[in-house]
């Protein structure tokens, strides 16, 4: 069970905005490229600032718009005829830019350190790259968790709340990143063994 099994709900809360969007012709990858500049303009303004801890109080705001604007996107594409091939690459390649953005600024937070927060950011994108490489041996997109993008989004909005309100932060808390790599893991091997056996299944 992870965030994304609620999907459906959040998308259909959306439903009437994006009809709305659609009417104004706003096209699913203008709010795709949107949603991954203003992260990385966000994830910069962090690492420049990272010393105004307040300013983490940014992030769940712009992590939960940002899941929004994820769900418009694709709603726009798949219930008002804009999916193009342009967009799914778009939508791929911008997720993993934008978490790598959004995540980065922990790295300069201590006792977090750039090693324990890259490998975070890197395990990030193996678990993108594992559920993208399911249609390409027959299965499907996978998003298995427990620690998919949305799962994520709260975690890292929440760990943004800790970084703002509680300083210092104690050394303890410089294994959180471990954690956070453990679940990581476990969502790669997941979305490996599943896509793996939902093949086999269809052949």
């Amino acid at each position: 069970m992870t965030l994304y099994d609620i999907k459906p709900r959040f998308q259909a809360l959306l439903r009437p905005r994006v009809v709305q969007l659609a009417a104004a012709g706003v096209t699913a990858n203008q709010v795709t490229m949107a949603a991954a500049v203003l992260s990385v303009l966000i994830g910069a303004v962090l690492i420049w600032l990272a010393e105004w801890r307040l300013l983490f109080l940014i992030l769940p705001v712009w992590l939960f718009v940002r899941m929004a604007l994820n769900a418009i996107d694709g709603m726009l594409a798949r219930e008002h005829g804009q999916k193009s091939v342009l967009g799914a690459y778009l939508n791929e390649l911008s997720d993993v830019v934008a978490d790598a953005a959004l995540y980065a600024p922990f790295a300069f937070i201590p006792p977090f350190t750039p090693l324990t927060m890259g490998i975070v950011v890197l395990l990030s994108i193996l678990t993108e790259f594992a559920g993208v490489m399911g249609p390409s041996i027959g299965a499907d997109r996978r998003y298995d968790g427990p620690f998919g993008k949305s799962d994520r989004a709260l975690v890292f909005g929440a760990l943004a709340c800790v970084v703002a309100l509680w300083r210092p932060l104690p050394e303890w808390f410089g294994y959180a990143p471990h954690a956070l790599m453990v679940l990581l893991a476990l969502t790669v091997a997941n979305r490996v063994r599943k896509g793996m056996k939902q093949a086999r299944e269809k052949i």
